[in-house]
C-alpha cells in the first residue's frame, strides 16, 4: 500500500475515534437521553430580603433592629453604598434579581425552588434574645413573584425571627401569592407536608426539614395547635425511617423527590460525616433523588451518589452582607445558580450547570471570569474527595463532572 494511502488510512480511523469518543462521553458523568424524559430545576440556597434589602424596596417595614451593633436596618444600606456607591431607592421588584432574571429566561427550569431565609411580616416584637432578625413588608411578596418564584423552604433558623405571629403572617402571604412552601406550618402536620409541583408528567415533590446543627432552638418544632417548624430527627437513623416514611406516601410513578435540609454552620468547607450519611441513605432507602442542602453562606462541595445530586452547602443567593467585613476569605458575595437537569423516569442526574453571580448594590450581577474561575477552583479542590469535577464555559457558567 502506498504511503499516500496509508496516510488516509490512519486519518480516517483518527476521525471515527475522535467521533466516538465525543458521541459517549460529552462531559465526565453526564449521559444522553431525550429531553421528553428529563426536567430542569433550579435551586440556589439562602435568599435573605430583610433588613437592608427590604429598606430599598417598595414598601419596607419599621427598620429598627435589636442587634448588638445595628440599631437601623437603613445601616446596611448605607455600608454597601459605602462600598460599591449610592443605590437609587426605591428599587423595583426586578432590581435585585439583575442579571439572574436573562439566565432564568434563557434555561428556563420547570421549577425554582429557594431557601427564604426571611420573615414575611409587619409584626414588631423578635423572637427574645435572637439576635439578627430578618423579615420584609408582605407587599414586598411581589419580589419574589417577579422573580417566577415557586417554592420557598420555611424550615431555617430565620423563620421565627418575629414570633410565631410572623411565621403565621409569612405563611398566609405566600398561600395568597401562590407561592408554594414547605418545612413550617400552623401546626405539625402542615410543617411536615410536603409541596408537590406538577409537571407534565409526574410532579416535583419538595419535602424541608431544620436540623438543630444550623442554630434552631427546639422550641421553634411545630406543636399540634402551635406554628413552628418543621425539625429534622436528631439521629440519622430516625431520619432515614421519618423521610422514607414520608416519601412513600406520596412518590409515584415519575415523580421526583427533592429533600431540602437547612443543616450545620455558616462558614467552612468540611462536610460533617453526620451530613453525607444521611444524604446517602436518604438515596438508598428512602426513595430520595436529591439532596438540597444550605446554611453555609458560601457553596461547598457537591457530590453525585449513585447518579443522585446532593449539594451540602448551596451557599447565600443573595443578602445585604454588601460592606459588612469579615470572613473574606469565603467570598461570601459571590453566589451560584445551579440548575440540574434529571431524568425523571429514575430520579438521576443527567447535567448540572451553574452560573457564577455576584451580589453588588444589593443586586444579582454576573461574575467576571476571574471570580468564576475562582469559585471553580474552590469546588474543584473540595470535590477530590466527592470526585467531582468542574469545568469552565465560555459564557462563563461551570459545568458538573463526575465519576
Amino acid at each position: 500500500m502506498k504511503t499516500t494511502q496509508w496516510h488516509l488510512l490512519l486519518i480516517f480511523f483518527i476521525l471515527i475515534f475522535l467521533f466516538i469518543r465525543k458521541t459517549n462521553y460529552p462531559v465526565m458523568g453526564q449521559h444522553n437521553i431525550n429531553e421528553n424524559h428529563s426536567v430542569k430545576l433550579f435551586l440556589c440556597g439562602d435568599v435573605m430580603l430583610g433588613r437592608g434589602i427590604d429598606q430599598i424596596l417598595p414598601h419596607s417595614v419599621n427598620p429598627k433592629l435589636y442587634e448588638s451593633y445595628v440599631k437601623d436596618a437603613k445601616d446596611y444600606v448605607r455600608l454597601a453604598e459605602i462600598k460599591n456607591g449610592p443605590i437609587s431607592q426605591p428599587v423595583s421588584y426586578a432590581y435585585i434579581w439583575g442579571d439572574a432574571l436573562k439566565i432564568w429566561e434563557e434555561m428556563a427550569p420547570s421549577a425554582k425552588i429557594i431557601n427564604l431565609e426571611t420573615s414575611i411580616t409587619n409584626h414588631n416584637k423578635p423572637w427574645a434574645g435572637k439576635g439578627i432578625n430578618y423579615r420584609m413588608h408582605p407587599k414586598n411578596v411581589e419580589v419574589l413573584k417577579t422573580a417566577g418564584i415557586d417554592f420557598c423552604s420555611l424550615a431555617n433558623n430565620h423563620t421565627l425571627d418575629w414570633e410565631r405571629a410572623g411565621l403565621t403572617e409569612t405563611i398566609n402571604t405566600l398561600k395568597k401569592s401562590g407561592i408554594a412552601f414547605a418545612g413550617a406550618g400552623i401546626n405539625d402536620l402542615e410543617a411536615a407536608s410536603p409541596a408537590k409541583l406538577p409537571l407534565q408528567k409526574g410532579n416535583i415533590i419538595v419535602l424541608a426539614y431544620s436540623a438543630k446543627s444550623s442554630g434552631i432552638p427546639k422550641s421553634w418544632e411545630a406543636q399540634e395547635n402551635m406554628p413552628g417548624l418543621n425539625m429534622l430527627p436528631e439521629t440519622v437513623e430516625l431520619a432515614v425511617a421519618s423521610i422514607k416514611s414520608d416519601v412513600e406516601k406520596i412518590k409515584q410513578k415519575n415523580d421526583i423527590v427533592v429533600v431540602s435540609i437547612h443543616w450545620g454552620g455558616n462558614w467552612g468547607y468540611n462536610i460533617p460525616f453526620p451530613h453525607q450519611k444521611l444524604a446517602h441513605e436518604l438515596i438508598d432507602k428512602a426513595g430520595v433523588d436529591l439532596i438540597h442542602g444550605h446554611s453555609s453562606h458560601h457553596p461547598m462541595g457537591i457530590e453525585v451518589y449513585k447518579n443522585k445530586l446532593i449539594i451540602y452547602g448551596a451557599g447565600d443567593f443573595i443578602n445585604d452582607y454588601e460592606g459588612i467585613a469579615g470572613y473574606e476569605q469565603f467570598r461570601d458575595d459571590l453566589s451560584l445558580m445551579y440548575f440540574p437537569e434529571i431524568n425523571f423516569e429514575n430520579g438521576e442526574l443527567i447535567s448540572l450547570k451553574m452560573f457564577p453571580m455576584e451580589t453588588k448594590n444589593f443586586r444579582l450581577q454576573n461574575a467576571s471570569k476571574v471570580d468564576a474561575l475562582w469559585l471553580k477552583s474552590v469546588l474543584d479542590r473540595e470535590g477530590i474527595a466527592l470526585g467531582t469535577k468542574f469545568k469552565w464555559n465560555e459564557e462563563n457558567s461551570l459545568d458538573l463532572g463526575w465519576k
